[in-house]
């Protein structure tokens, strides 16, 4: 059953930021794909204000997390965390 990486990134260093943005591979050897990646976002609803949107699809909640916790998505990570302050959920899909 696929599953889908939700990303609400707040960005407070957008120079290095952009460091973070350069590692897009670390996605398809789990079997991801990118479904959303910083487009424009609009609340319909409530009171919820996003910042940049990323949604990943991938195969499985386990290929998720194992793309996640991976030595190759370490760096990115620690990149991102260091810029941004970022949300992350991973949800079943149907």
């Amino acid at each position: 059953m696929p599953a889908y990486v939700i990303l609400d990134i707040d960005i407070h260093d957008p120079a290095r930021y952009d460091d973070y943005k350069r590692f897009p591979q670390t996605v398809a050897p789990f079997g991801g794909r990118y479904l959303a990646r910083g487009g424009a976002a609009e609340t319909l609803e409530g009171d919820w204000t996003p910042g940049r949107m990323v949604i990943i699809e991938f195969p499985s909640t386990e290929r998720a997390r194992a793309w996640i916790e991976s030595a190759e998505y370490r760096e990115a990570r620690e990149t991102r965390a260091a810029a941004a302050r970022s949300r992350t959920i991973v949800v079943e899909g149907l």
